[in-house]
């Protein structure tokens, strides 16, 4: 009998010529013949009388060879078909039949194979991405000399535009790996796709590092090959902006530092997102370095660099530093409209050197910056519901959480006097009417939180400065003294009204505060909420960090013993900033007792890590051979769903 096994269905059509026919038979489909001494052949058509396992003896392997005359292989009928579905782009049909031939012949030739990879590319479905990734991570160990650089190219921008950023980078990096960096227009559209994605961000990040040490290696013997492969600073300006979204901070730091490693020029967003940045990490000092430049263009840019006020009026407030953030206040409000002369203009054009770290640092590194400069691509977030400082009809104003802020920090300091001197000095600049100003409004929203005896001290602090508060806020006050009971203070200000020879309404009640600062009130009473701040932290971690950036790493271990003797609990920022001070000096050791106290501190809930710490500790531990410390610190990336970038990691190790 004939065993039914070796029969299977074949996804292509074969048409052979006619063989012998047993009078009567009648015909099936056609399937694939594989005989008993490991042949194969496929029969177009079987022909059977009755019941199909009576006749199948004229398919037996004793069947003579002249039975089967074939008129092609089906080596190159599946060669055939995977070139028509390639040419009417059938994506299905393609794999099925790229499948069936590999099975059974292994690869096609390298034309066809990079025909098929190409189709891939260009498929809508994610599964078929991922194939053509698979196969590209295949052929470069087996058949590297199949990948051309249009290819991998091709598919690696593919990938990061269908939001798949691990297998894009992986394929960018065979590019990187072979020495074939990809042009600034390609890579800016490939960084522009991954950034989208927190892991797109940190993987995009790792290849642009990648990227600028290719490049400083090929820095002794630049030539004009050399130039086209440095990044330029759209694709910096796409990573540092798309790190501070993501709270990359300490990763954009690096990105900083290879900016002015390899000569690249800031413009006007990258100040913007180094602001940014800058006020995740709390570095004030740092970001102070940039206002001059800055202020020399706010004129004509205040729409694009309110953004840069807001990041350092946020700093300002987390020092609780009220003379710095009043300073800026009035900086703010003087800007005015009006273009600088022409001579103060061309002085812009030229760049401006901004040391980062230490101003002392005899080798510190300098960014170039142009802040006037501004690509046509706009990578900054033009609108921040939560900003302390906006723009409007080109002039740059304080928003009502900033006014929340200083007035809640004046009262908590007993600066009443100073906050009703720099509120008159801003109303005489904004020239607001006294039927609407920002005295009025403040005294207002103080009244409708209960704090009747500063809002009596504004009152009487205007007066001195010969201006009057509204006729409202008087009113307003006079009744909260009646409803509170507080006679003795109600007689005083109504001495005071009638001496001011102001007219009040014999029905007198606590007016709502104007549409303009109506929400001045919501913002007091979250900052009444979130009670004092301590600024000690923000404080060390500025010490830290500039010992560890001069090597004084004695200094810095003394700051930080201060810190536990203090009762500080140290974060990110204060364990990077140790790590880095000990990796320039190759104090690998010093680190494994860091990591031990990370370790503790993040069992006690006293310190959440992320992954820019993770990854600082990984490399370093790789530096000084501390190979178990790193699988210790992948694993506990992966128990937090982290994606380790082992690529990275096989590089420094």
């Amino acid at each position: 009998m004939f065993d039914l096994s070796f029969i299977r269905s074949s996804s292509s059509l074969v048409h052979l010529a006619p063989f012998y026919m047993h009078p009567g038979l009648i015909p099936i489909c056609g399937k694939e013949f594989v005989s008993y001494n490991g042949s194969r052949a496929f029969l177009s058509y079987v022909f059977c009388k009755g019941p199909l396992n009576v006749h199948l003896r004229y398919l037996s392997c004793g069947a003579k060879p002249k039975w089967l005359c074939w008129e092609e292989s089906s080596h190159d009928l599946l060669l055939k078909k995977l070139e028509i579905c390639l040419k009417n782009h059938q994506v299905d049909e393609t794999w099925e039949t790229y499948t069936d031939f590999k099975r059974l012949y292994g690869l096609p030739n390298d034309r066809l194979l990079r025909r098929f990879i190409t189709e891939l590319s260009y498929s809508p479905e994610a599964k078929y991405l991922q194939r053509a990734c698979d196969i590209i991570l295949f052929l470069s160990k087996e058949k590297p000399n199949v990948l051309h650089l249009d290819l991998l190219s091709n598919l690696s921008l593919c990938l990061a535009r269908a939001q798949m950023p691990i297998p894009a980078s992986m394929i960018l990096r065979l590019m990187i790996e072979k020495g074939n960096i990809p042009p600034s227009n390609l890579l800016g559209t490939f960084v522009l796709h991954m950034v989208k994605k927190e892991i797109g961000t940190y993987l995009a990040s790792n290849i642009l590092i990648q990227i600028c040490d290719h490049f400083q290696r090929s820095g002794s013997n630049r030539s004009m090959h050399a130039d086209l492969i440095k990044p330029d600073t759209i694709i910096f300006n796409l990573v540092l902006d798309a790190c501070s979204s993501y709270n990359l901070s300490f990763r954009a730091q690096q990105i900083i530092e290879l900016m002015s490693q390899i000569g690249v020029v800031g413009d006007a967003h990258t100040i913007i997102a180094i602001a940014r940045i800058h006020a995740i990490n709390g570095q004030r000092d740092e970001l102070k370095k940039f206002k001059h430049c800055v202020d020399q263009v706010t004129v004509y840019c205040a729409r694009h660099y309110f953004q840069f006020y807001d990041s350092l009026m946020s700093l300002h407030f987390k020092f609780n530093d009220i003379d710095s953030a009043s300073e800026l206040i009035l900086d703010i409000i003087s800007f005015r409209g009006t273009l600088p002369h022409l001579a103060e203009r061309k002085g812009l054009h030229k760049p401006f050197l901004i040391p980062l770290g230490s101003r002392n640092l005899r080798q510190g590194l300098k960014l170039q910056v142009l802040p006037h400069l501004m690509h046509e691509n706009s990578l900054v977030k033009l609108e921040k519901n939560d900003a302390l400082v906006t723009h409007n009809s080109g002039k740059l104003v304080l928003s009502n959480k900033a006014l929340a802020k200083l007035v809640i920090r004046c009262k908590r300091q007993n600066r009443i006097g100073e906050l009703s001197k720099l509120l008159c000095r801003i109303q005489k600049e904004q020239g607001s009417v006294d039927s609407n100003n920002l005295c009025s409004d403040v005294i207002d929203a103080c009244i409708h939180v209960g704090w009747l005896e500063t809002a009596h001290d504004i009152i009487d602090d205007i007066e001195q400065e010969g201006n009057l508060a509204g006729t409202d806020s008087y009113e307003s006050l006079l009744t909260a003294y009646y409803e509170d009971k507080k006679h003795r203070e109600a007689a005083a200000l109504l001495k005071q009204i009638r001496k001011a020879g102001i007219v009040i309404s014999d029905k007198m009640s606590i007016p709502n505060v104007s549409s303009k600062r109506s929400d001045l009130i919501t913002f007091l009473v979250q900052e009444m909420r979130e009670g004092d701040v301590d600024c000690s932290i923000y404080e060390f971690n500025s010490s830290i960090y500039f010992f560890m950036k001069a090597k004084m790493i004695d200094d810095a271990s003394k700051t930080y013993q201060s810190m536990q003797g203090m009762k500080v609990h140290p974060t990110v920022a204060t364990y990077i900033y140790m790590i880095m001070g000990y990796s320039s000096l190759e104090m690998y050791r010093e680190i494994t007792f860091l990591w031990g106290d990370i370790k503790r501190r993040s069992h006690d809930g006293n310190l959440l890590i992320n992954r820019d710490l993770y990854e600082v500790l990984i490399l370093n531990f790789l530096k000084g051979g501390y190979f178990e410390r790193v699988m210790e610190v992948i694993g506990c990336m992966k128990m937090h769903s982290m994606y380790p970038d082992k690529w990275m990691y096989r590089r420094k190790s």
